[in-house]
């Protein structure tokens, strides 16, 4: 490897966000090698090489020689892997229990805690595992996919479960799953979960679909093209102004300037405390400090 792509590499994944409250998660195709350095040099939050969707039976040993192939050369990512009814899961889970580099995985298709749980001590009980929750059934199993061991964040699937269930690419229509998701995670001691991708070259309908999911409570968004992890960083961090709020609302408290007399300003201070946690995640600064 060159010294300057070492060098390059190492600076990235020192800045990078950690996976814990990542923002913008970029799947790119094992099948795709030329991609996988500029992916990790960009400006996505987290990586994740794709040996499961799209990726052809008879080329799945080819996309596994990829992925370890990179790491081998110093490259580090998160993997999506197949899912535990099909043949490939456990050679993926063989071909990746030692691999130097790997992050963690994303199990594809989850529908029970089960899934989850011997996938991590497949992995050696080293390796975080990101269920990606794709049916109606998942979403049914959300709170026990949630608590399992060495479940990290949950993820939607929202492209399978509109399949599954003839949703319509609808912010009503999915409302419910994402709401379920958020619900699900927060019970099981979660960071907000990650939404399904953008499937679009618009910005304006990213940014549409970014906000819709951060109401809800999401907190990060799959996405399947380098140019849409600025969008979504921007869309999944809180705006200086919001952040400019928070510290001047805490400040008060600290001050003792307000006083929580009832339970109306208890809200107020947790979603204060909120936007400067994430503010600090994501070094956004208060609104007067950017000017």
């Amino acid at each position: 490897m060159e010294p300057e792509l070492a060098e390059r590499r190492t600076h990235r994944e020192a800045n990078r966000v950690v996976s814990a409250h990542a923002r913008s998660w970029q799947l790119v195709s094992a099948l795709r090698v030329e991609e996988f350095d500029a992916a990790q040099l960009g400006r996505t939050d987290q990586v994740i090489l794709d040996m499961e969707d799209a990726i052809d039976d008879s080329l799945k040993q080819q996309a596994r020689d990829n992925v370890l192939a990179w790491f081998e050369g110093g490259g580090r990512a998160w993997v999506r892997i197949n899912d535990v009814t099909t043949r490939f899961w456990s050679d993926d889970l063989l071909a990746l229990s030692d691999a130097r580099g790997l992050h963690g995985v994303m199990l594809a298709k989850v529908e029970s805690a089960e899934q989850v749980t011997v996938t991590y001590q497949r992995l050696g009980a080293r390796h975080p595992v990101i269920p990606l929750v794709e049916s109606a059934l998942g979403i049914e199993e959300a709170v026990s996919i949630a608590r399992a061991t060495g479940g990290h964040r949950l993820a939607f699937g929202s492209g399978d479960y509109r399949k599954d269930t003839g949703a319509a690419n609808e912010p009503v229509a999915m409302a419910c799953p994402r709401t379920r998701l958020v619900l699900a995670s927060r019970i099981g001691g979660l960071t907000g979960p990650i939404d399904g991708p953008t499937v679009g070259t618009t910005h304006a309908l990213l940014r549409e679909q970014s906000q819709d999911a951060v109401t809800l409570g999401m907190t990060g968004k799959l996405c399947l093209d380098p140019e849409q992890p600025g969008v979504i960083n921007e869309e999944f961090s809180p705006s200086p102004a919001d952040v400019a709020w928070a510290v001047e609302f805490l400040e008060e408290f600290e001050a003792g300037g307000r006083v929580i007399r009832d339970g109306s300003d208890k809200p107020r201070l947790a979603r204060a405390e909120l936007i400067t946690r994430r503010a600090a995640y994501f070094r956004v600064r208060p609104l007067h400090e950017e000017l």
